[in-house]
């Protein structure tokens, strides 16, 4: 079958091991989020290789914007399936994920552990206390551009409304954070597409959360991250913050934080995180089962839709479900610092949130410098302070 018109196709001539060693580079030294990602397989596939053209590649970063999930891990599948079809997009996707994936099961096997030593725990407290600043850093940069350009589409009152809604779901009604995000999306669809019909609303309106336990809730939680998360990497933290703490117990707040901060400063996609979660509810066969359920979407998505990327990024009614969905999403976050800094359980670690927010605001340095920095200043205060 031919491709779609305007459609790329995939360009079967790159060795695996090529994919496996630049895919798996990225994957190792990819610490910053996704624009590092995105600068590193760049630096790769546009620079160096010249394996796609620079034109290209925005196109390929529009569209794995506009899909929910990881984008830079999209972007990752996405390039790979470029160069070898749906097998490249298999192993670049998992050359990329596994580095960070083995660091963070590591890390969490120390942080998690039922008795930690002494240091380690003042360690996690520490960059615990600065994970509200990286959340409020994270809301601060996806809205500056989302509200000008909702300014210029006439849509600034719309993007303040969504962007309360998701704040206000967030803070007071944790459960319903997801439909919050897609009744926003659906009801920008509405304003400015009025003829799509009106069923989805229907659907919309008929959705429920789902109540499971053991591994099904672990799966379901997963989903929500892989197959929902709009906006990048951080909105995860909504996503999970009531289900881990509240509804299932997998993790305290204090432990919480913690698995946040090792999925900042670990290599390679933030959405790991739940591979963390994963591993304080169920061990290695949980963390494997989170993985694998909350990437999943990501490599269908891409694999399946690929050829119809173009059509997607030109899409009006697709671009107007993100508007909304996206305005919800950053109020989600904005309100996720509230609720993560509520979290904190000592009194030193309110100068230690206070120093990140300095740090991240004000001198606009690196967030993983800054956690790292904050895990040391923790672990320097352990013997001397209650941990």
């Amino acid at each position: 079958m031919n491709p779609p018109t305007g459609a790329a196709a995939p360009r079967a001539r790159v060795p695996l091991r090529v994919i496996v060693r630049e895919w798996g580079r990225i994957g190792i030294v990819g610490v910053g989020g996704p624009p590092a990602h995105i600068a590193l397989l760049r630096g790769v596939v546009v620079e160096r290789e010249q394996w796609m053209n620079g034109e290209e590649f925005e196109h390929a970063v529009a569209a794995a914007n506009l899909l929910p999930g990881p984008a830079s891990t999209q972007l990752m599948i996405y390039s790979a399936w470029r160069l070898r079809g749906a097998l490249g997009a298999l192993v670049g996707g998992v050359c990329f994920i596994t580095p960070g994936l083995v660091t963070i099961i590591a890390l969490a096997a120390v942080f998690l552990a039922r008795h930690p030593a002494h240091v380690v725990l003042g360690g996690a407290l520490g960059a615990g206390a600065a994970v509200p600043a990286v959340a409020a850093r994270t809301a601060w940069q996806l809205a500056r551009p989302s509200w000008h350009q909702s300014r210029e589409s006439g849509g600034a009152r719309r993007w303040a409304i969504y962007c309360t809604l998701g704040a206000a779901a967030a803070l007071f009604l944790p459960a319903l954070v997801v439909l919050a995000l897609l009744a926003c999306g659906v009801a920008e669809i509405m304003v400015l597409r009025p003829s799509t019909p009106r069923a989805m609303g229907a659907a919309l309106g008929s959705a429920h959360v789902l109540t499971l336990g053991g591994l099904g809730a672990l799966a379901w939680v997963a989903f929500k991250v892989g197959a929902l998360s709009y906006g990048g990497g951080f909105v995860i933290i909504p996503l999970m913050q009531h289900d881990v703490v509240n509804t299932y117990h997998w993790l305290s707040g204090a432990q919480f934080l913690n698995v946040v901060a090792l999925g900042q400063v670990t290599p390679g996609p933030v959405v790991l995180t739940v591979a963390a979660v994963g591993y304080a509810a169920h061990g290695l066969e949980g963390a494997t089962l989170a993985t694998l359920v909350a990437f999943a979407p990501s490599f269908g998505f891409v694999v399946l839709g690929a050829p119809y990327f173009e059509r997607l990024r030109l899409n009006a009614t697709f671009s107007a479900f993100l508007a909304g969905a996206g305005a919800s999403v950053i109020g989600a976050i904005g309100a996720s610092a509230i609720s993560l800094t509520l979290l904190l359980t000592h009194l030193w670690q309110v100068p230690v949130l206070v120093t990140a927010l300095v740090w991240v605001f004000a001198l606009r340095r690196s967030t993983p410098l800054m956690l790292v920095g904050a895990a040391l200043v923790g672990a320097a205060l352990s013997g001397v302070v209650p941990v």
